[in-house]
């Protein structure tokens, strides 16, 4: 490994030495022509004293010259990179390295480190403009609720309120405060599943009761608008984290609880088959725009722009890490008025997404609801 490691530093140095042994061999030859030429042209007279002094001279120039000439066109893409890196030290992600002349005119491990260094460069400016994005979209989320509860605490301060009014604004301030709670619960766990790959705490346990106890925890609020729930579950073992896990079932049903009006349906099926296991959550809500469909995954996103349901937009991207983490995939088809279903694939036993990981979404967001 350590052989593998260092073998392109050595073809590397081993093309440096001979570049340099080249550049010294071809001032010798010219050399040699210089003082050929000097003698030929002042022989009459001259002195080996001269002749030597002709020779050091002559060769000092065209030394230097092909020198010059070799390490501009070989080394001139390293002195690139040594910019582009002290930019980089300066906070400026977007640079690149320009890659033709290297690929022309030097030796391929210096275009190839080059190739590798413009990627890096890409991916910090990705992250960076990410956490520009973030830090945003958090303030925004963080800040709204927050004026919320001072008006409403302000009014309580200053009195004169009814005994309703005073129910009412402790009602949202409560509301206000177990949102931003969720926020800021959310936002850690996920910050800390991408940073960290790492799941320890994992147990075998049933899949099946796991799914009927999150539904349960929503009884109350599917019981009281008369949802028709019906659910499919084949009893299946799981091996990973339980509590994590739940997070993604919470979310989904929630979801679906929370977008399905009075009267509406809710369908959960749980199959294992052919090595995987696919759960679907399917309701008869209101549906997801066709616009929308291709971010709802993303961070802080919200196909309800009117924010008329209350959501921090961090639940699905959470759901989608954590699935990405089991080795699965989540995806959703959808039309407007028409409900939704998301389906989750899991594996049984192994990594759906392989090795080297993957896109962990089905290619499920054009498809009818």
């Amino acid at each position: 490994m350590k052989l593998g490691k260092n073998t392109t530093t050595t073809r590397l140095g081993l093309k440096l030495s001979l570049l340099i042994l080249i550049v010294t061999v071809a001032a010798d030859i010219l050399t040699f022509a210089a003082r050929i030429t000097i003698d030929m042209v002042f022989s009459n007279g001259s002195s080996d004293t001269e002749d030597v002094i002709a020779a050091v001279i002559s060769s000092i120039l065209i030394g230097t010259l092909l020198s010059f000439i070799a390490g501009n066109m070989f080394l001139k893409p390293l002195t690139e990179l040594i910019r582009a890196t002290k930019r980089i030290s300066d906070g400026d992600y977007s640079v690149q390295v320009d890659i033709g002349w290297a690929e022309k005119h030097t030796v391929r491990e210096l275009s190839d480190l080059i190739k590798v260094f413009n990627e890096m460069t890409r991916e910090l400016n990705n992250t960076a403009m990410f956490n520009q994005d973030f830090i945003a979209s958090f303030s925004h989320e963080f800040k709204t609720p927050l004026v919320s509860i001072r008006g409403f605490a302000r009014q309580l301060y200053d009195g004169n309120l009814t005994p309703e009014q005073q129910k009412e604004f402790s009602k949202i301030i409560l509301e206000e405060t177990e949102y931003l709670s969720d926020l800021s619960s959310n936002t850690l766990l996920l910050t800390s599943l991408e940073t960290s790959d790492i799941v320890s705490g994992k147990t075998e346990f049933s899949l099946d009761e796991q799914l009927r106890s999150c539904m349960l925890r929503l009884e109350p609020q599917w019981s009281e608008k008369n949802i028709d729930l019906s659910m499919e579950l084949d009893e299946v073992k799981f091996y990973w984290d339980e509590r994590m896990l739940a997070h993604v079932w919470n979310n989904l049903f929630d979801n679906a609880v929370k977008f399905t009006p009075e009267g509406g349906r809710i369908y959960v099926s749980c199959n294992k088959n052919a090595g995987v296991i696919t759960i679907r959550v399917r309701d008869s809500g209101i549906g997801i725009p066709q616009k929308s469909l291709p971010h709802i995954f993303e961070k802080f996103y919200q196909a309800d722009s009117s924010h008329a349901t209350k959501g921090n937009g961090l639940g699905l991207p959470l759901a989608k890490k954590i699935v990405e983490l089991c080795g699965g995939r989540i995806g959703v088809k959808s039309d407007l008025g028409k409900g939704a279903e998301f389906t989750v694939i899991l594996p049984d036993g192994g990594n759906l997404l392989g090795e080297n990981g993957g896109r962990g979404e089905l290619n499920l967001n054009v498809g009818k609801g």
